[in-house]
């Protein structure tokens, strides 16, 4: 399945708001909201697109890949470049996790030129936390937000003897 990275535009960015997953995932579903949707249009956000040119996922860098809260926390001192990522709900759960981690990782790469990241997960979503840690990244810290934990993971390159 090939991907690509491009623009959020305003269609992207009210189809997201639409999006809705299964319990316990959804933790993760928004309604429409304007502050929501300026965020996604005004902030470090892409839409990934499949082979059709479908949108079928999301990446965002940057403090919009921060809970604030954490800040004060320590829990982002490190330069590290920050991420999130979301897939189309009826996508999650089929396998294509791998692949859709690995083509956001490279694009987000060759865009901001680094090889160290950071990514926030709730500690419940335990598919993702597995999918992150098949990927290399390891576990650094955790905080509580609003009755969830979340930790941050990070995955520094290789380097070598």
């Amino acid at each position: 399945m090939p991907l690509r990275i491009t623009t959020m535009t305003e269609s992207f960015a009210d189809q997201i708001m639409l999006w809705n997953y299964e319990p316990p995932y959804d933790f993760y579903n928004s309604e429409p909201d304007e502050e929501f949707r300026k965020e996604l249009l005004e902030c470090s956000y892409y839409a990934i697109l499949d082979e059709e040119g479908q949108l079928f996922g999301f990446c965002c860098t940057g403090s919009s890949a921060q809970i604030p809260i954490a800040i004060p926390l320590g829990a982002y001192d490190e330069d590290l470049l920050d991420f999130g990522l979301g897939m189309k709900p009826e996508s999650t759960g089929q396998g294509r996790g791998k692949e859709f981690l690995s083509f956001v990782l490279s694009s987000i790469a060759e865009i901001h030129n680094r090889t160290s990241y950071r990514l926030t997960v709730a500690k419940f979503n335990e598919r993702a936390i597995r999918l992150y840690t098949q990927l290399g990244f390891s576990e650094v810290t955790s905080f509580d937000y609003g009755g969830t934990t979340f930790i941050t993971m990070i995955k520094m390159p290789v380097s070598g003897l």
